[in-house]
């Protein structure tokens, strides 16, 4: 057999670990950004504020897709994770077979599914006129190239589970490449308009795809994936399902809960909607760190889970916890100081960086609140539970975030600051209920 790629995170030490598993997946996870990002900055600048503002107010749709399909892939690398650590390598050959092919199926149903709902998405979001038919070309080429998506980010999660987030990055840092330079190519030298960017996305996502299956499909360790060997275990199937779709449906209920936010917005105009589009890209960079901070939890806690290391799982959520916290501490105390040089990477519009830099100086702060939140889901996660991270966030992102937005609008200040301050409030009660619901979680444990 040749020279696995896999990392035993059972072993060793702790901050080495997680750091050596999440310092190539934050820089992956980077590049994944820019595809978008890449092309707000190239429509913002090339093409103007009314594609811009289009381009941003699409961000919560493909993020709500996304995201549910992250969250049953959550589902499957806590599986194969436990099955790795486990030791356990026939059954870890049919999990794979089993989530790839779920994935097939599910690349279909998004596929149709979200190209059927791209105007009533944005109906619901009151889009306004000016910008919605750019928002609505851009978001069906994106769907309709989604497959390319949904198989990288499958592929790379089973080859997280057993360790391996080396080769996913270099996937995309390539592709990410690529995806500039089509973006360029398709605008200025093609005239092709915000319809460029979105061919270019969808172009470069399929190339990160194919590679990260030929990677799959080509080794001969233990996570080879076989077409002639996939099937659907329902065991499997419903250990996926049990611990992916609560992380799914709450990933999707948030996302859709911020459809809300960004309708609030749309409320005062494009120049506000770039600005709150261009904090966004920005407010998803700085949450990288935390989000992969949180996957190294996941994993390092599913593989000592299934190797029977309850006490090493445990350390290694707080050192988790407290590596999240000193790097996105670092990351906003940077962006904080320089939010306007920020914003223009998007735009030379000056109302836009002016209104963009108001978001960043108000919410970055709370970012702390919000590194609690993701690793303690992952850790938690990790175990099994994703009932408990699930309803904390549901309730938290969604129902309180909502109940502040409706009073602050409708009876006391209905003004760009304070429909933004929404995101924090959200994540200081979700980071309180999290650290309660962790501590009683583990005092049952000890028992």
């Amino acid at each position: 057999m040749a020279q696995t790629k896999t990392k035993d995170m059972t072993r060793g030490s702790i901050p080495r670990l997680l750091l050596e598993f999440a310092l190539p997946l934050m820089i992956g996870n980077v590049f994944q950004m820019l595809y978008n990002t890449v092309d707000s900055i190239v429509v913002g600048n090339f093409v103007g504020t009314q594609a811009l503002a289009a381009v941003s107010s699409t961000t919560m749709i493909t993020n709500m897709s996304v995201f549910f399909f992250n969250g049953f892939s959550i589902g499957g690398t806590v599986v194969i994770g436990k099955y790795f650590g486990a030791k356990d390598h026939k059954m870890l050959h049919r999990a794979v077979e089993t989530i790839m092919a779920a994935t097939f199926i599910l690349c279909v149903l998004f596929t149709l599914g979200f190209l059927g709902g791209t105007d009533f998405m944005l109906n619901f979001m009151k889009t306004p006129a000016d910008v919605f038919g750019q928002a609505a070309e851009y978001l069906r080429i994106y769907f309709a190239g989604v497959t390319g998506l949904l198989l990288y980010n499958m592929g790379s999660g089973i080859l997280r589970a057993v360790g391996d987030t080396k080769r996913p990055l270099y996937f995309l840092i390539l592709t990410s490449v690529l995806n500039i330079f089509l973006d360029l190519l398709f605008v200025l030298q093609f005239h092709m308009g915000i319809a460029g960017v979105a061919y270019a996305t969808i172009l470069a996502q399929f190339i990160s795809a194919a590679a990260t299956m030929a990677v799959l499909m080509r080794t001969d360790d233990i996570y080879w994936f076989s077409l002639k060997d996939l099937c659907l275990d329902r065991g499997i199937l419903r250990e996926v399902f049990r611990i992916g779709l609560p992380t799914a449906f709450q990933s999707v209920i948030t996302s859709f809960s911020n459809i809300f936010v960004q309708s609030y917005i749309n409320f005062f105009g494009a120049t506000v909607m770039a600005g709150w589009g261009c904090y966004n890209k920005l407010d998803q960079f700085i949450m990288l760190p935390m989000q992969s901070m949180a996957m190294a939890s996941t994993t390092f806690v599913a593989q000592n889970i299934g190797a029977r290391e309850e006490q090493r799982a445990d350390r290694g959520t707080a050192v988790s916890v407290g590596l999240s916290v000193l790097i996105t501490g670092a990351i906003a105390l940077s962006l904080f100081i320089g939010a306007e040089k920020a914003i223009q990477l998007f735009t030379s519009d000056r109302a836009v960086i002016l209104s963009g830099a108001s978001f960043i100086h108000m919410n970055t702060i709370f970012l702390m609140c919000n590194c609690v939140n993701h690793v303690l889901a992952g850790a938690l996660r990790g175990r099994g539970d994703s009932m408990g991270p699930m309803v904390i966030m549901l309730f938290s992102f969604v129902l309180i975030r909502q109940i502040y937005l409706f009073i602050m609008t409708r009876f006391i200040s209905n003004t760009p600051p304070t429909v933004g301050f929404g995101y924090p409030v959200g994540w200081t009660t979700c980071c309180i209920l999290e650290i309660l619901y962790f501590h009683i979680h583990w005092k049952h444990r000890a028992r």
